[in-house]
């Protein structure tokens, strides 16, 4: 199958603008052919955690933004997954979704080790599809002991959605290069299972997510890259 990684560049708070802007990028990549498009974790609304936040930009399953994701992926006939802030009866979640062709929510992975005021995801959840055993790990998920423990010995892909950023300087390139990407690759590596990694590209704000993408082998090997900082899609035939 080919992949489409797409660090998509996000103005945290401005969902409709960012909703706006993937559209034209999946235009943009339309031509890529992909099976699989992957988008970043919280991918229209930033990572948001303060409570005034969480109450104006999270939406239910059923709310405009799943809506106009199942539009997309019917239109351009592709897998899509992606981040959210999911609001629901017993919490605000940080939420990743699986759709499939036809638009239809075949995947809901909610963080596990997520941090108040948050709600926390209660098991990793796997799905079997024409492109294999998929599952979503969000974030600081590919590194928690007790996410890692659920992994199944028969997938044969792990979607990465993140919202990483560095504290007082990012993107940081040499930092990237001396110890981020190779703490990524051997996480992977501790799994076992091929990974798919995607990165928001913040703007406007003090400490923006770096942007960058990472195919990564199930040895943890390094077997295609986006450039740390930037917003390129990554295409990878798997």
């Amino acid at each position: 199958m080919r992949v489409a990684l797409i660090p998509l560049q996000t103005l945290p708070r401005c969902p409709q603008a960012n909703l706006e802007h993937l559209q034209a990028r999946l235009a943009e990549a339309q031509s890529l052919q992909a099976d699989l498009v992957c988008l970043p974790e919280c991918t229209f609304t930033g990572y948001l955690y303060q409570p005034e936040d969480l109450e104006r930009f999270a939406e239910p399953l059923t709310g405009p933004t799943v809506a106009a994701l199942k539009a997309l992926a019917r239109r351009h006939g592709i897998w899509l997954c992606f981040g959210m802030l999911e609001k629901t009866e017993r919490g605000i979640y940080d939420t990743a979704l699986l759709l499939d062709r036809e638009g239809e929510v075949r995947l809901v992975q909610r963080k596990i080790s997520e941090k108040p005021p948050f709600a926390r995801g209660g098991r990793l959840d796997s799905v079997t599809t024409e492109l294999g055993r998929l599952s979503i790990l969000i974030c600081g998920d590919l590194f928690a002991e007790r996410v890692i423990a659920q992994v199944r010995e028969d997938l044969d892909l792990v979607i990465v959605p993140m919202a990483r950023a560095f504290a007082g300087c990012s993107p940081d390139r040499e930092r990237w290069e001396r110890e981020e990407r190779r703490a990524y690759l051997q996480a992977v590596g501790r799994l076992g299972v091929p990974a798919l990694l995607v990165n928001a590209l913040e703007v406007d704000v003090e400490e923006p997510s770096f942007g960058g993408a990472l195919v990564v082998g199930s040895d943890g090997a390094l077997l295609a890259e986006a450039r740390h900082g930037t917003d390129e899609i990554l295409v990878h035939d798997i």
